[in-house]
């Protein structure tokens, strides 16, 4: 049977799976619900980039044939971690009893799924916001776990709901939505992927009443940076129905900045209002809390090569801030940015050892940042970088940081990243205690999926992982990551 044979009978089993057992697959991170026969592919052929190992899909599909027949309950399965654990510690076990051994606590459950629901809002429908929405679409499984149930925009025109519809199907960078989409214009409803989200318009935070919507207890994700800080974000909790809040940019005064990887335990029950920090802090921060682990940082600076905003002009215009009143289509900008200083609220060992600046450039999506350190401890390229490519592929980082050597990416190459930063590792210099990385990152959706990982973690909902425990990895460099 051919491989291109092999990956389209893999897609009803996938969607099965999904649908009846409420079982997201993945590979290595990336998620096949809804994927073609080409992406499918596409994603064993990335495996050989993560792991140096052939991911043969004469391997995984019989793998999926396996896990469609356990009966199993919901749950997040990689099954490209877990075909390579069977390779490395299957022991001449069958696959079925290997599979009945690693997946004993869902084996048999049948759709089960032990989280409870929580209603989330999108205050804001802008670049994050859509983006929240698709991945908030693609992960409603049966229901369980997160629930969009509501965005809440000001009405901008008459046919408002309309656009607002066709913005969340075709996008100029993420390309089309994979699914369908309905508008109910007499109900205020969009409808993707069987998900129906209440449209609302509003203008005011603090006078919503949600419940009459049938929401209750929700986690509303403010996605506007109109407000900062507590004082302003506080104004959504006296909306009925809402709990708690999340900002999606980095928070002012004594608000915690959560970068998932590195300190969402510092969440707790009494918190009502948290920030994702920004999507430069999300994708340095864990790349800088495994070289400080293994190398220690001394100082450094960080250089941010980013893509406009919607705040800049796209022709010169007057704009209250330095430079950005300057078209972001012709020009590179120099900018502030306080990523190096917001590192040190999720990372407090690094307080004032970093300093930073940005460069917005003309480029829709997809971001860099260029990290200059001074070490404790000598190094070389190849030691950092064979570290690094472990960290991403087995680490408690892994879904944070990505790896990668190829001699042609560019920045189009990593859109679409779920990973908060992509190490360029053949741009790697290192010369005694000198370093300097090349991290790229999707500003935009690399960085929502780290904002919906902190949802998950504030709502109590994320899914049993699998393969729990990692292979062991190739080179002792997990022992000093860990110590």
């Amino acid at each position: 049977m051919g491989r291109e044979a092999l990956a389209e009978a893999m897609i009803p089993v996938i969607g099965r799976l999904y649908r009846e057992n409420n079982v997201v697959t993945s590979i290595h991170g990336r998620s096949l619900i809804n994927k073609s026969t080409m992406n499918i592919l596409k994603a064993h052929r990335f495996a050989r980039r993560m792991s140096n190992t052939e991911l043969q899909l004469e391997e995984t599909a019989p793998l999926l044939n396996a896990l469609a027949e356990l009966e199993l309950g919901a749950a997040a399965i990689d099954i490209a971690r877990l075909t390579e654990k069977y390779r490395a510690e299957g022991e001449g076990a069958s696959l079925d009893a290997f599979l009945r051994t690693e997946l004993a606590d869902i084996v048999g459950k049948r759709g089960a799924d032990n989280r409870t629901s929580t209603d989330v809002v999108l205050y804001g429908f802008g670049r994050i916001g859509r983006l929240l929405a698709r991945i908030l679409i693609e992960k409603a499984g049966g229901g369980h776990g997160l629930r969009l149930r509501a965005i809440v925009v000001r009405k901008g025109a008459d046919n408002d709901l309309v656009k607002r519809a066709s913005l969340l199907r075709r996008d100029s960078v993420h390309g089309s939505f994979e699914g369908t989409i309905r508008v109910d214009e007499e109900a205020n409803t969009i409808t993707a992927n069987g998900v129906q989200i209440q449209v609302i318009y509003s203008d005011n935070p603090a006078t919503v009443d949600y419940t009459a919507y049938g929401i209750k207890d929700a986690l509303v994700v403010d996605n506007t940076g109109r407000w900062r800080d507590a004082e302003g974000l506080s104004q959504h909790l006296q909306s009925k129905g809402v709990a708690r809040v999340l900002l999606t940019a980095p928070g002012k005064g004594n608000l915690k900045n959560i970068v998932h990887g590195i300190n969402q335990g510092d969440i707790t029950d009494e918190d009502k209002i948290v920030t994702a920090a920004s999507c430069t802090t999300n994708a340095i921060t864990p790349v800088l809390k495994a070289i400080n682990d293994k190398f220690g940082i001394v100082h450094g600076h960080v250089e941010t090569v980013h893509s406009f905003t919607n705040d800049q002009n796209l022709i010169d215009n007057f704009h209250k801030g330095d430079r950005r009143g300057r078209s972001a289509a012709l020009n590179m900008v120099i900018t502030e940015t306080g990523a190096a200083k917001a590192v040190a609220k999720a990372l407090p060992e690094l307080q004032g050892k970093l300093t930073g600046n940005a460069i917005r450039v003309p480029t829709p999506d997809v971001s860099m940042a260029i990290l200059n350190l001074n070490l404790s401890t000598s190094t070389t390229r190849d030691e950092v970088n064979d570290y690094l490519r472990e960290m991403s592929l087995h680490s408690q980082l892994r879904k944070q940081i990505d790896y990668i050597d190829s001699p042609d990416v560019v920045s189009t190459d990593f859109v679409g990243s779920r990973r908060a930063g992509i190490v360029d590792g053949l741009a790697t210099i290192s010369t005694d205690k000198n370093l300097v990385l090349y991290v790229w990152y999707d500003n935009e959706f690399g960085y929502s999926c780290q904002v919906v990982r902190v949802m998950e973690e504030i709502a109590g909902v994320n899914p049993p992982s699998f393969p729990a425990r990692d292979v062991v990895a190739p080179i002792a460099v997990l022992e000093a990551a860990n110590a």
